[in-house]
């Protein structure tokens, strides 16, 4: 395959439309900045057949440090039985080189997960759990209502080790195994998590079946429930619509979305679902849009490069594929 070197990243994302833009975004209609949440090292990675070297890995997330984001998902402190693939947890929180402002958090599906996450050094965690009974018994083996339980004794031990907590929320605009799942069970598990002690829900479509209609319904039912500071949003593209999806939850107030640097990812528990919405197109858009991330365009498109290299195959990215000699 040949190698990608991405050229050089137009200077203000949108060719020359952020001006327009961003009037926009001080008119109120979107947010004045976004944060952006890598999840590429893990949510990317996971679902990877081939097991990727714990150095590059460590590479990865350190090249990602550098390019301005304030939020990397490391790893995740599951058993390797279940993802192989993270079985490297320690030695990659071990082994990335910790910036100041920057957040890592891991995953922790229990309280044996968390104990050793905090061990290897992690200073912020991820819960998951789903708004579907079937996916929540094919991810973490118990019902919703198990899994909420499961959550409890991590959020006491979080809460006496001083150690802020995510939650994610799967399948909130359809499941492989359910099918549509309607929006008052997506408010209702959010709601309880929020309740909780979780600083920020983020709201996953896993399998990317979701519109711009569906997830504007959806959020305004959550909204509801969980103040729209405490959302976030985290779209896998199957279906080609996380752009535009997210771009109905910028207009409604979001202003944190999840992203995968060159789209990587899926999920092994949900067949079929593509990668999550590439972060370079992610931040293009943004720039566009005259919204502030933070984020050094270039400096993602070149991690991007490095890490489809590593793994041997074309990026996901439609930014990088554009701007892409070969």
């Amino acid at each position: 395959m040949p190698r990608c070197d991405t050229g050089s990243a137009p200077r203000d994302g949108a060719w020359g439309q952020a001006q327009v833009s961003s009037a926009a975004a001080a008119s109120g209609a979107y947010p004045k900045r976004v944060k952006v949440v890598e999840v590429g090292p893990r949510d990317g990675l996971q679902n990877e057949k081939n097991i990727v070297p714990t150095a590059v890995k460590v590479n990865l997330i350190n090249m990602l440090s550098e390019t301005g984001l304030q939020v990397i998902e490391a790893t995740s402190f599951v058993s390797p039985k279940w993802v192989p693939q993270m079985a490297d947890h320690t030695e990659v929180m071990q082994g990335i080189n910790k910036l100041p402002g920057i957040s890592y958090p891991v995953l922790t599906p229990n309280l044996k997960g968390f104990q050793a996450a905090v061990a290897a050094g992690a200073k912020e965690v991820s819960i998951f759990g789903a708004a579907s009974e079937q996916f929540t018994m094919k991810n973490i083996n118990c019902s919703i209502e198990e899994s909420l339980e499961r959550f409890e004794e991590v959020m006491k031990a979080a809460r006496e080790a001083n150690i802020p907590v995510r939650g994610y929320v799967s399948c909130v605009l359809g499941c492989p195994y359910e099918g549509k799942i309607s929006a008052a069970k997506v408010a209702e598990v959010s709601k309880k998590m929020y309740s909780m002690g979780c600083y920020e829900i983020s709201l996953g479509d896993t399998i990317g079946v979701g519109t711009p209609g569906s997830m504007r319904e959806m959020l305004a039912v959550v909204m509801k429930e969980v103040p729209v500071g405490a959302l976030a949003v985290h779209c896998h593209d199957t279906y080609g619509q996380a752009l535009a999806n997210i771009l109905v939850a910028l207009q409604m107030g979001v202003s944190v979305v999840d992203a995968s640097v060159a789209g990587l990812g899926g999920c092994p528990y949900a067949k079929g679902a593509s990668g999550n919405v590439a972060t370079e197109d992610l931040v293009y858009m943004l720039n566009g849009l005259g919204i502030h991330t933070g984020v050094d365009l270039q400096k993602l498109m070149d991690t991007g490069t490095f890490i489809c290299n590593a793994l041997n195959r074309k990026t996901n990215s439609k930014v990088s594929q554009a701007s892409c000699r070969l």
